[in-house]
């Protein structure tokens, strides 16, 4: 798939899921905006934006690494200003970055609830309303966000229910944007894992290696997302996807080489019954 010439802005795109659509649109010639955090690494976490902006640029794409924690208005701007300075304009936008804690009401201290909802809610909606005026200019405009579909199951609330109303808020705002930004032609698409992925959460937060050997690579997100971006912004809008689902709707069904370990069990993710 081509996106030369197509400049896409994803927050979070240091490591895991994030880089990999960075690496996926950037093999097809794009220019990737890094916009994250990570200025110096962390061993737990690996990657900075000045790594995956060198990846990025030996996958086959122009990179610009800009520091931006989204809970900061100031510093969004500032990388969208940098991001339009540097390309020209904005026509694909990424909401990847994301907080997670998977604990009870009991358990969810203050700070985390409002890390989770700065980053995941707010952070998400303030980047879409920078970008917004530069994706209005460009001819096949995308808004990508890693959000699942809502599912108003009981038993994705009951375990820990602040982090399921912040993802679920972020697919509620895509469903938004689709609708308001139908006249001009701005597609707003969610997406969502079939099985868990192996992220540096998966392998620190919630299950370890264990649980990653029971997960697929980044790259099944990275080229279902690939589909979505280069179909019509008129058409394909106010989705909330699964990459199965996007892979079998091009006929890809032998999913087989996505897998961490060939063969082995898959686990499903959160939010998909």
């Amino acid at each position: 798939m081509s996106f030369a010439g197509k400049t896409a802005f994803i927050t979070g795109a240091t490591r895991s899921i994030g880089k990999a659509i960075a690496l996926k649109l950037a093999a097809g010639g794009a220019n990737i905006v890094v916009a994250a955090k990570s200025v110096e690494e962390n061993p737990k976490l690996g990657g900075t934006i000045f790594s995956a902006a060198e990846e990025i640029e030996a996958a086959g794409g122009k990179a610009l690494a800009v520091a931006c924690d989204i809970r900061f208005e100031d510093q969004i701007q500032d990388a969208v200003d940098k991001a339009v300075e540097r390309f020209g304009g904005i026509d694909i936008l990424i909401n990847n970055a994301s907080a997670i804690a998977l604990t009870g009401t009991e358990e969810s201290t203050p700070k985390r609830f409002d890390l989770m909802h700065d980053i995941n809610v707010r952070g998400t909606f303030m980047v879409t309303r920078a970008c917004v005026p530069h994706l209005r200019k460009s001819g096949n405009p995308h808004i990508l966000t890693l959000s699942p579909p809502v599912n108003m199951n009981p038993k994705w609330f009951a375990k820990h229910v602040a982090y399921t109303i912040s993802k679920y808020n972020m697919s509620m705002l895509t469903i938004g944007w689709a609708g308001e930004f139908k006249k001009d032609r701005i597609a707003a698409n969610a997406l969502w894992p079939k099985t868990t992925i192996d992220t540096a959460a998966v392998r620190n937060l919630l299950g370890g290696e264990m649980l990653a050997n029971m997960s697929r690579t980044p790259d099944i997100i990275a080229d279902a997302a690939a589909v979505i971006l280069s179909r019509s912004s008129s058409d394909c809008t106010g989705n909330c996807f699964i990459d199965e689902d996007v892979l079998a709707s091009e006929g890809i069904t032998d999913l087989a080489k996505y897998s961490v370990v060939p063969g082995a069990q898959l686990y499903g993710d959160l939010f998909v019954d």
